[in-house]
């Protein structure tokens, strides 16, 4: 009787006998929907602030900052500002002129309409033009800001999130009284975000500098050309990079934080599961062993018992992945999160459940794998006589 043959019917006789060790499979079920289920609830995390970050990035938009500088630390003079409005292949808008946008970002504070926890997002002054470098930005209530008026406008989560933010609230920043004019949405963005006027923004904290410059291209192709523009001037100081490589960049701490939190806590709950397969496994090779026995006698070999107690472990895990999966996606994708002020929805993706379903496996291979070779190594003699 070949191998192939002899797994295939050991296989069949365990899982055929499986309503007999009802309560050892569930152990083993419940064990891994629960590790599976909470790491991909807790990867969701990533996933959803990788998709909100990146759900509305386009390939034509490039940002400069000033050299060897990153996010808020980057500074770019007046001067530099202007000279990068005539750099070659950026795009023009709807007037004939760049669509080149110079921001300056300033962290201000509020607080939660729930908890009243104090929590710093940037308000960021802008040019004109911002609305043509993003379309995607849309006016809900109220009006644009106005130039050279101490004004600005909050996008919705911020309204819902925080109090303060209602059309025609004032709040106070240096001093001055600053009013809500309007509301908006801005794609899949869940953090707060306020705009206004870049000048009356840099005359109000006393900046002489911008901390960005954003520019549209007319075309992905025209990157290289505009680099080589930018190398080539000596009076700019200033990096270009894509739109993509700087939210990427952003997110990486970010990311790589919730990514380890959430191995580390899937991997405490994998190892109590690991062990609860075993156990169960374990007690059901011993009440089994006069059957292992008998399958020996008769020309089975310990490779073919051996090979069937592994391949169960990891048909009994296999449903645990996808429960585990399943639970995820129905208690917590689309959930609102906010953990060091970040605002976004958890994401339960099918990327997340391939690597559920693999996590599983993992467990049913490490705990089955102690119960498999004590399966192959039990002596026919001693099993047989076993009660």
């Amino acid at each position: 009787m070949n191998f192939i043959r002899q797994f295939f019917g050991i296989v069949g006789i365990n899982l055929s006998s499986a309503g007999q060790r009802l309560g050892s499979v569930l152990t083993i079920i419940i064990g891994v929907t629960c590790a599976v289920g909470v790491l991909v609830s807790m990867l969701a995390m990533g996933a959803g602030v990788r998709r909100q970050s990146m759900g509305d990035v386009r390939e034509d938009p490039v940002i400069l900052n000033s050299t060897g500088a990153f996010g808020s630390q980057s500074s770019i003079p007046r001067d530099e500002a202007v000279t990068a409005r005539g750099l070659p292949s950026i795009k023009t808008g709807n007037a004939g002129e760049p669509i080149v946008v110079f921001d300056l970002m300033v962290p201000i504070e509020a607080r939660r309409r729930v908890t009243g926890t104090r929590i710093f997002f940037p308000l960021i002054g802008t040019t004109p033009t911002f609305t043509q470098y993003r379309p995607e930005i849309r006016l809900t209530a109220g009006r644009m800001f106005q130039r050279g008026l101490h004004e600005f406008i909050a996008n919705n989560p911020c309204r819902r999130q925080f109090s303060g933010f209602e059309i025609g609230d004032r709040r106070s920043i240096r001093g001055i009284d600053w009013s809500v004019v309007g509301h908006f949405d801005e794609g899949q963005s869940q953090q707060c975000i306020l705009y206004t006027d870049v000048d009356i923004l840099m005359s109000t904290f006393n900046r002489n500098t911008y901390t960005l410059v954003s520019a549209m291209l007319k075309t992905p192709a025209d990157y290289g050309v505009l680099r080589d523009a930018l190398q080539a001037n000596p009076t700019l100081h200033l990096e270009v990079r894509h739109e993509r490589e700087v939210v990427e960049a952003q997110l990486k701490q970010l990311k790589g934080i919730l990514d380890f939190a959430s191995y580390f806590v899937g991997a405490v709950m994998a190892i109590g599961a690991t062990l609860g397969a075993v156990n169960s496994l374990y007690a059901i090779v011993d009440s089994r062993r006069r059957e292992f026995g008998t399958l020996r006698a008769i020309g089975f070999g310990s490779g073919a018992i051996g090979a069937a107690i592994l391949c169960e472990s990891l048909l009994f895990a296999l449903p645990g992945a996808l429960l585990g999966g399943a639970l995820a996606w129905a208690l917590f994708n689309g959930l609102s999160a906010s953990p060091f002020g970040y605002n976004f929805r958890l994401a339960v993706t099918p990327a997340l459940g391939l690597i559920g379903i693999a996590w599983a496996l993992g467990m049913g291979l490490m705990g089955g794998l102690l119960p498999a070779l004590r399966a192959a190594r039990l002596p026919v003699a001693t099993a047989i006589r076993a009660n």
